[in-house]
């Protein structure tokens, strides 16, 4: 079993009932969270969106691979409406990110892990630090608190 950590995202109407869907989702394919940060309301970051994000970091303890939670996660954004138009940053139904498979470091074509820009996104160190601070990133040999405390990100993050 490895601690599997993801970031759900939603900029849509109706976003609190979009990570909720999530939530569920994720419980029924991959077990139970064992810890879930508060919600936290954040602004876009790398576009312009009328809408802002609400954000949510979740726990998992799983047996499956990282291929497979990845398809777990396509599966489950594409049940709940995300459509993948083109590369890039916009406003989304729903966003499931693996941020870190145990201290898995993995690139392949379809993944990368730890998530290459978890350090650099203060939408994903905040709630990350309310959950374990003390967790030291596999290739940066640093703690989330310790990146957190030394994130250039200006974009507002909110808990709410």
């Amino acid at each position: 079993m490895a601690l599997i950590v993801l970031l759900l995202g939603s900029n849509v109407p109706d976003k609190n009932v979009k990570l909720k869907k999530a939530e569920e989702a994720l419980a029924e394919r991959l077990g139970p969270s064992i810890s879930r940060s508060e919600l936290y309301e954040t602004e876009p970051w790398g576009f312009k969106a009328s809408e802002t994000f609400l954000n949510r970091v979740l726990a998992i303890e799983s047996a499956l691979l990282p291929e497979e939670i990845l398809e777990v996660c396509l599966n489950i954004e594409k049940s709940l409406g995300r459509i993948r138009k083109k590369p890039g940053y916009e406003t989304r139904e729903i966003d499931i990110d693996i941020l870190l498979y145990g201290d898995l470091i993995l690139e392949t074509r379809d993944l990368i892990l730890p998530h290459p820009r978890l350090h650099l996104r203060r939408f994903v160190l905040e709630p990350l630090n309310e959950l374990v601070p003390e967790l030291v990133h596999p290739l940066l040999k640093k703690s989330i608190s310790a990146l957190l405390s030394e994130c250039r990100d200006t974009c507002w993050v909110r808990k709410l």
